[in-house]
């Protein structure tokens, strides 16, 4: 199989020399990635240029990326985009991007590097477009499973947001995990199916032998279906 994996944070910059990012470390996408380079799959993994994790290694392609919009333009380029057989959306992108940054009188702050001596800033945030919703139309006849990190709330608002993700993405699968889903990691597919393992090294392994019991698309869906599979490997027997 054909392995897209995003790993890592993005990052949006203030200005040349100052950014705003996430705690990600990259450290589940690199290790999924291995996984399945270990088990003969070809892996390509777009991985944030602020990772803190070791790179994966067991020759997985490597391809960097800053931004969100590094990352989208990224995937667009891909060569033989439509060979990929599963993607993994692990990446954890800013929600948040720049859109105004001004001084104490209120004047827009302009130049490579703000000055300190422009005092107190304020700095205005705009929602970033979701890259997760544009994945389908960049890969119609791929498997995609996003991911879900909560903080807030309890297990239940965390399955319905991953629900919420799939339907309104047309992904076919989403990760979940955060506090507010306990610990472990969830798996929910499609059909509502909802799988629990332990830690990251289960994830893997879980997501490796269901991924590898999929049935593959062979040709590109036509203009009236977003994916030519009918049916999908449920998730009960792996776990």
């Amino acid at each position: 199989m054909r392995i897209v994996v995003t790993s890592g944070p993005s990052y949006e910059p203030l200005d040349k020399v100052r950014r705003i990012s996430n705690f990600s470390t990259g450290e589940l996408g690199t290790l999924l990635a291995e996984g399945f380079a270990q088990a003969g799959h070809e892996v390509t993994c777009f991985r944030g240029a602020a990772s803190t994790f070791s790179e994966p290694l067991w020759g997985v392609e490597v391809i960097p990326f800053a931004t969100n919009g590094d990352l989208e333009a990224g995937l667009r380029q891909l060569p033989g985009r439509e060979q990929v057989n599963v993607l993994f959306h692990a990446a954890a992108l800013c929600d948040f991007r720049v859109a105004e940054i001004l001084n104490e009188r209120n004047e827009p702050i302009a130049g490579e590097k703000i000055p300190s001596r422009e005092g107190t800033l304020r700095v205005t945030l705009e929602p970033a477009p979701k890259l997760i919703a544009s994945l389908r139309r960049m890969f119609p006849a791929t498997i995609i499973v996003g991911w879900k990190y909560e903080l807030d709330g309890a297990m239940p608002s965390v399955m319905a947001k991953g629900r919420a993700q799939i339907e309104e993405c047309l992904t076919d699968a989403c990760v979940l995990n955060g506090s507010a889903y306990g610990p472990g990691f969830g798996i929910i597919s499609r059909s509502g199916e909802l799988a629990h393992l332990a830690d990251k090294a289960a994830l893997c392994r879980f997501l490796i032998n269901w991924a590898e019991r999929q049935p593959m698309a062979v040709t590109t869906p036509g203009q009236e279906s977003f994916h030519p599979l009918a049916t999908f490997a449920p998730l009960s027997p792996f776990i």
